[in-house]
């Protein structure tokens, strides 16, 4: 930590690493799993920004072990405040029949058109790319694409008009 308040960079940096790699142990025995990396970037920035207040005629290890256990203190009481609920088993979702239903005769509408006029439908109505990002990813000029587009949309009009209504 000396040399790195020094200016030395590459100093820094390897330690640093090490600390993390120290970190990573010390928040794995003290925290739930999914809060162990947040901690340990957010010791290291304290570390960072407080870099300027470590004596260098001390010890180094008591005094990153001090910064650790502040952030430590400040994640359980930020998990004090956060109460969580368990989720009752039975929770009453609405059917989503209808959803499922439309994704699938969608789907089956796009499949009888031409390849290009599907792609081009799926990319810019379906998906929300610009008509440019789809012309990027199929190859086909902006124009070809718009052309697409308002070919396979007038097609799959002529399609539903066909299907009779019991259907």
């Amino acid at each position: 930590m000396a040399a790195a308040q020094g200016g030395h960079g590459g100093t820094y940096r390897r330690l640093l690493g090490e600390i993390r790699t120290w970190l990573l142990r010390y928040f794995a025995r003290r925290l739930p799993p999914a809060q162990v990396e947040d901690a340990v970037q957010e010791t290291l920035i304290a570390i960072h920004e407080k870099r300027h207040t470590y004596d260098p005629a001390r010890p180094f290890r008591p005094w990153l072990a001090a910064v650790a256990r502040y952030k430590w203190i400040d994640r359980l009481r930020a998990m004090g405040r956060d109460r969580t609920e368990e989720l009752p088993d039975a929770i009453g979702v609405e059917g989503h029949e209808s959803e499922v239903t439309s994704a699938v005769l969608l789907r089956d509408l796009i499949a009888r058109l031409k390849p290009a006029q599907q792609q081009a439908i799926r990319l810019v109505k379906l998906d929300g790319y610009s008509v440019e990002e789809a012309s990027a990813r199929t190859g086909q000029s902006p124009s070809l694409v718009k052309v697409n587009i308002h070919r396979g949309l007038k097609q799959l009009a002529v399609i539903v008009q066909e299907v009779p209504d019991d259907e």
